[in-house]
This record gives C-alpha cells, structure tokens and sequence, in this order.
C-alpha cells in the first residue's frame, strides 16, 4: 500500500512539474526561455529580426520589409525601411495588421535629411503582423515570401505574439543596411 502511495505521489509531482514548468518551456524547443529582450535588431540584407538579451541571440524571424527595401527611408513614400538606431517606443493590440509596435521613426536627423531635401521624412514605421482583412491561407502564404510593406517591419501572427511578449516599450531597435 505504501508502495502505491509513493507511486502516485511521485506520479502528481511530476504532473505538477510538467505543468508549471511547461508553460515557461519556447514552442520550437530550443532550449531557450524567452524572456524580456533588452534590444532588436534587424538585418535588412538577410531579412532577419533578432531579439537580443545580454548580447545573445534568443529568437530570429525572418521579415518582409518595404517594397523598395534597399536604402534608407528619406521621405514618406518611398516604400523604405529605415535605417538606423531608434525605439520601440507604443504598441497598438488592435491593427489592421494584428498587432503592432512603433519604431520612433523619424529622428532629428532623418527629420533633418528630409526637410533639407524638401520632403517630409514620412512616419507610423511599425513591427506588425500580417493584414486583418485577407482571411485566404494561400494569399497570406504569399506575404511570407515577398516584402510588401509601405516601409514596416512584418511578421506572421504567432511571430508577433512572441515580439509581443518579448519586447517592452522603450527597447531599443537598431536596423541595419
């Protein structure tokens, strides 16, 4: 009787065990906890998105950027991402793309840039998932393999939830050529 008592007991811990620890354990199995990033940074040229915390990498997702990635972003309208160090500075939970977080762009100097060449520098540059009003599979498939943003940063959905999560107002985000 003893014997089975121990069994179950040692059977309900490692229930317990499994359940509370199994909500802090990442989906892809990396043996990495996501925790809160304390940077991002994003590599425009190879299309990847790193959360960083401490100087390690803890997740990269792969982006579509603006539709004319290439180059800084100097005025509103060109379909460019920018470049540069800025911050992730509001989010928004109910966007026409999922979700959203605000890149501070533009700073003084792209302000700067843009008012010396006559323009104006543009703004609302985001990290956000895909659009709210396409619900065919196969289209939103199709997002995963082009850049087809207005100068923002995309991710699908369950990337999103993560950056979400991840990532806390004031982060800095620094986006490379």
């Amino acid at each position: 009787m003893a014997l089975v008592r121990a069994g179950a007991l040692a059977g309900a811990a490692l229930f317990l065990t499994t359940w509370v620890t199994g909500c802090s354990t990442p989906k892809d199995g990396t043996g990495i906890k996501l925790t809160t990033a304390d940077e991002v940074i994003v590599d425009k040229s190879k299309r990847r998105l790193r959360l960083v915390k401490d100087g390690k990498v803890m997740r990269e997702y792969r982006v579509a950027l603006g539709k004319d990635p290439v180059g800084h972003k100097f005025r509103e309208g060109d379909q460019r991402t920018p470049e540069g160090d800025y911050v992730l500075d509001w989010r928004k939970h109910n966007s026409q793309y999922y979700k959203s977080i605000h890149v501070s762009y533009p700073n003084a100097v792209d302000r700067i840039r843009a008012q010396a060449a006559g323009y104006h520098p543009g703004g609302m540059i985001m990290i956000h998932g895909k659009p709210n009003h396409i619900q065919s599979t196969a289209v939103l498939a199709e997002y995963d393999r082009i850049d087809w943003t207005n100068g923002c940063i995309a991710v699908n959905n369950a990337e999103m939830d993560e950056i979400w999560h991840a990532v806390k107002d004031g982060t800095p985000i620094r986006i490379l050529p």
